[in-house]
């Protein structure tokens, strides 16, 4: 049984933070949950919010009502703007956060390794505004190509160029597809879809390189397939507004560059005084704990966590293994009890490829095909949060299936679309 009043701050409300939270649950510390946002995203199927598939508002959940069952959790909707390890306290502008143990969950952010041009021009993909913004830009992109009178300008408005050939680039790569010689082709019926491609580029010899060789040479034909033009062994060089330059010198005319291809610890822990590496990240012990700082954890992304002399890798998983294993420590630490050690346990990682088609790496067996498919289908729906979420995604996907019709292809708002510039 813990201290009564012992603290428990944690940052950040992704998978990691409230995985934690829930790991306090019905014990008598009092935690508080801090967030900028108030709702928590499934970001595995953020791709789909881009290409259209499901409404914004089908993969987030309100933070407050995923706590509310729990009684000692508070959540508080605030930036930390800096952390005085000395006194124990998280400032957040008008309010200070106090604790005993702080917990610091606070993800990643898009990694653009110094290209040039490429943060300024290229679309990420982390955010629930980041999907919205970039599913607005690709629906006004054929609006402005329908308007377009100029044949490489609107070549160059319906060329979506995609960075990084692993799980979310190959997804997208494989939604926007369907999504462009499906729904579009029936919405711009006097529109040239031959002036459309889209692009997808990975720097390695091969697609989805964290998965068995033959799961990527499987994605590589299914794209081909589905229209996708894959440019393997290709690096990035240069990125502005209508263009992509790639380091053998050749180009790309496009108005859509999508970058998928890495993350770092997320920025705004620079200004928290914690020891980052070059990509952003802390470096944790086997406790999770940051080297100085005692009582101070960091999980998910932002931590350079290893195990067996391999860091694990930037999933949601480890985070939320992580999450539970570091609430179960600290419950353990007050109660004068042994740590217990981490071990990440590998369920398996997968990736969709459009209708009927998956690839899946679990338990040491590689799936490909319809019965992939239908396992990622279950394993998303299963793990996303709130009963009318499952209800409306699987909603949307059924309509998409039986119907080869997506229902949200909305420009909202409109005013950031309007005439052909």
């Amino acid at each position: 049984m813990a201290t009564p009043g012992r603290r428990v701050a944690i940052v950040g409300a992704g998978f990691g933070g409230l995985w934690a939270a829930r790991g306090f649950a019905h014990t008598d510390f009092h935690v508080t949950l801090i967030d900028r946002n108030n709702y928590h995203t499934f970001l595995p199927l953020l791709y789909q919010v881009a290409a259209a598939e499901i409404e914004p508002e089908e993969i987030v959940y309100p933070v407050r009502s995923i706590l509310r069952p729990l009684r000692n959790v508070d959540f508080l909707l605030a930036d930390v703007r800096g952390i005085d390890f000395a006194a124990r306290t998280l400032h957040t502008g008008a309010v200070q956060v106090p604790y005993d143990y702080l917990i610091i969950a606070a993800g990643s952010a898009t990694h653009f390794y110094g290209v040039p041009g490429a943060a300024e021009h290229a679309f990420s993909l982390k955010t629930l505004d980041d999907g919205v913004r970039l599913r607005n830009h690709i629906l006004c992109s054929f609006e402005r190509a329908a308007q377009d009178m100029n044949a490489e300008r609107r070549r160059r408005r319906l060329t979506f160029a995609i960075v990084g050939g692993g799980p979310t680039g190959v997804e997208f790569a494989g939604a926007l597809a369907e999504l462009m010689r499906g729904p579009m082709k029936a919405d711009f019926p006097r529109l040239d879809l031959g002036d459309s491609q889209v692009i997808l580029v990975e720097g390695a010899g091969r697609l989805l390189p964290s998965l068995p060789e033959r799961l990527g040479q499987y994605a590589l034909r299914r794209l081909k397939k589905m229209g996708v033009e894959v440019r393997l062994n290709t690096v990035v060089d240069h990125v502005d507004a209508t263009a992509v330059r790639f380091g053998d010198g050749s180009t790309v005319a496009t108005e859509t560059t999508v970058w998928t291809a890495g993350v770092r610890g997320e920025p705004t822990a620079s200004n928290w005084g914690l020891p980052l590496d070059r990509n952003g990240r802390v470096a944790v012990g086997p406790g999770a704990e940051v080297g100085g700082l005692p009582g101070v954890y960091v999980i998910g992304d932002l931590a350079r966590a290893e195990e067996n002399g391999k860091l694990l890798p930037m999933v949601a998983p480890v985070a939320m293994q992580q999450g539970t294993w570091v609430a179960k420590n600290i419950r353990r630490r007050e109660a004068g009890k042994a740590q217990l050690a981490f071990h990440y346990r590998d369920h398996g990682m997968m990736a969709t490829i459009g209708r009927n088609a998956a690839v899946a790496s679990v338990g040491g067996l590689a799936l490909t095909g319809f019965p992939a498919w239908v396992a990622w289908l279950a394993v998303h729906l299963v793990k996303l949060i709130g009963f009318r979420n499952r209800l409306f995604v699987l909603i949307n996907w059924a309509w998409d299936y039986f119907l080869f019709e997506r229902m949200v292809r909305l420009i909202v708002p409109s005013a950031s679309c309007r005439g052909c510039d």
